[in-house]
């Protein structure tokens, strides 16, 4: 990265070593600052579910000069199948591969969050320093420095808090006013984990919809393992809770919400025991005014949270990554205009991603009872006959973040 003669180099903390938190690492050591990384869990979380890369999103992984390892550790998702309880594709669509217009439902750019994880993390672990089993429980600040408090008892002084620190953001709640709700909830819920590989699992993503609210989604990114989905619609106290209960707990209730399910149902409950890693979590977006306080700044989804059906998710991560070291380089020795820059230039962005998500579509592809789901799966089996999707994504002009363009590259990643 390049820097102005004489530009001030700065202590800049980092909380949270996800995709948000090491793509910032990347842009700001290459900028010359001084950048700690702290990751609560023992080691670099390279595990979750798939993601993937779209439109700007892409674009500022071709800045990195990282798109090349991308490709090469890209998932061959060929598109998606909407089936029925016996398995039968009803309706098939398929990636946009032409090259022009938006993706589909699958990108082209679908890979496992562990492998971009692992790809940042090589680009970054000689520059900044990653220090693994510590959180910040705490930070005092003034007008000329943040001095971070971590769970080993140490503390630290820094020019710089980043949090990166995910949807449930410790480092938000602290700079938020007390008793403001973030969330915008979508009333829905989603586990995930992986199940052994067999022979009828294919590279076209199998997507199965239930009465009462229920989807179950099976992909598979190698030759032994698939990825397993359950997705519900509720809107009850005990669906919120369950995200914070034990692992146990959480199986237990999406096995008991599922049994009845269907299609391959019993397959994806038994395999629970043996994956390497089990998720749940409420599906929703985090939404507020302001990304800053002072000298303490959010990034990824801890401050804009999209949500997986804005498909941006990930995009959103690695923009907003450069656009704040992109401020912080241009204004090193004035943070409160760095950070005001960075509010108003990104906020257009993200406000466009988020407002993708319509609860009121979301609920036509969780139908509630069985007539719902027939009539969903003959418009869908339709639209796809007359290839509506194929020609919607390839005509369309944009990408779903719309016409909004990075700042002009700065940085030399040579």
């Amino acid at each position: 990265m390049t820097r102005a003669s004489g530009a001030r180099s700065l202590r800049v903390l980092v909380a949270g070593s996800g995709v948000a938190g090491q793509a910032l690492a990347f842009w700001l050591t290459r900028g010359g600052h001084r950048v700690t990384v702290v990751e609560r869990f023992p080691a670099l979380r390279a595990t979750g579910a798939q993601v993937d890369l779209r439109g700007q999103g892409i674009e500022a992984v071709r800045r990195m000069g990282l798109l090349d390892e991308v490709r090469r550790k890209l998932v061959d998702e060929k598109g998606v199948a909407f089936v029925d309880a016996r398995g039968r594709a009803r309706a098939t669509i398929m990636a946009n591969t032409s090259g022009q217009g938006r993706q589909t439902l699958t990108s082209e750019y679908e890979i496992m969050r562990g492998d971009l994880v692992r790809i940042l993390n090589d680009a970054t672990e000689h520059g900044a320093e990653y220090v693994f089993g510590t959180s910040v429980d705490g930070f005092d600040q003034n007008e000329h420095r943040v001095v971070a408090h971590f769970s080993d008892g140490s503390s630290g002084e820094f020019d710089l808090l980043v949090g990166a620190d995910g949807q449930g953001s410790r480092i938000r709640r602290a700079i938020l006013p007390e008793g403001f709700d973030p969330y915008w909830r979508l009333g829905i819920h989603t586990a995930y984990w992986f199940a052994p590989r067999v022979a009828s699992d294919t590279d076209i993503r199998d997507t199965y919809m239930a009465p009462g609210g229920r989807q179950i989604m099976r992909r598979s990114h190698n030759p032994t393992e698939t990825q397993v989905y359950f997705v519900l619609r509720e809107e009850s106290a005990e669906a919120s809770a369950i995200h914070r209960a034990s692992v146990d707990r959480q199986q237990a209730f999406w096995a008991s919400r599922f049994r009845d399910a269907g299609w391959q149902t019993e397959r994806f409950v038994d395999a629970m025991a043996t994956s390497p890693f089990f998720h749940s979590q409420e599906t929703l977006q985090v939404r507020t005014a302001t990304w800053s306080e002072g000298r303490v700044v959010l990034a990824g989804d801890a401050a804009h949270c999209a949500s997986p059906y804005s498909g941006m998710g990930t995009s959103a991560a690695l923009v907003g990554a450069l656009v704040l070291a992109d401020q912080i380089d241009r204004h090193p020795d004035d943070l409160p205009t760095a950070l005001a820059n960075y509010d108003t230039v990104l906020r257009p962005f993200v406000d466009r991603i988020q407002a993708e998500v319509d609860p009121r579509l979301l609920r036509l592809g969780l139908p509630m009872t069985r007539r719902a789901v027939n009539a969903f799966q003959a418009a869908t089996a339709l639209a796809c006959f007359l290839h509506i999707p194929d020609l919607l994504a390839r005509r369309s002009k944009t990408e779903r973040g719309g016409t909004w363009q990075l700042p002009p590259a700065r940085h030399n990643t040579q």
